[in-house]
């Protein structure tokens, strides 16, 4: 049995660097309390201010109240795409979704972990890449690294841990494919 034990005081990820000034990254902290993670209600305003610091986002986004984002200039969201009360993008990495791809409440976008595997705890990133059609229900989490294939969907309160094949349902923790997602006109 392994007795190496966890020392915390040795963690370090000086070599994470997020982006912009550290004066615009407290702007952002502040704009984000305010229109975002409250309930200001103007869509358009939120996709205003998510450009103005970096966001690349298509047409007709909505955004709904007490969202989330870590790091807009790591953010690109496609046309008519939908992001639930509650959803925490931590994204210290690049976060894309795709066009009509929707967001439930209080579902988890990480792009960040701890390697457990080693006593300094050392951080670990990964890009999140939600596709055309896919879904993330409520209370899911995505986890590091993991890319939702087209019309691919997570069931609530499941965790993608690796890559979901499009048109597949999954579920569970970690989620497992359980059937293919028809679509009907």
């Amino acid at each position: 049995m392994n007795k190496v034990k966890t020392n915390l005081a040795s963690f370090d990820n000086s070599w994470y660097k997020p982006g912009k000034s550290l004066l615009t990254r407290l702007l952002w902290y502040v704009v984000n309390l305010i229109f975002f993670r409250s309930f200001f209600p103007i869509y358009s305003v939120k996709s205003f201010l998510l450009r103005l610091f970096g966001a690349k986002l298509g047409t007709n986004v909505i955004i709904k109240p007490h969202v989330s984002i870590k790091y807009p200039w790591k953010l690109v969201i496609g046309d008519n795409v939908w992001i639930g009360e509650e959803v925490w993008i931590d994204n210290l990495a690049l976060v894309t979704f795709g066009n009509n791809s929707c967001i439930s409440q209080g579902a988890m976008i990480l792009c960040g972990n701890h390697n457990y595997k080693r006593r300094s705890f050392d951080l670990v990133v990964g890009e999140v890449t939600i596709d055309e059609g896919a879904w993330v229900g409520a209370k899911a989490t995505v986890c590091p690294g993991v890319k939702m294939g087209s019309h691919s969907l997570l069931t609530v309160g499941s965790v993608a841990t690796s890559n979901l094949e499009e048109y597949w349902i999954y579920q569970g923790n970690p989620a497992k494919k359980l059937k293919i997602r028809e679509i009907k006109d």
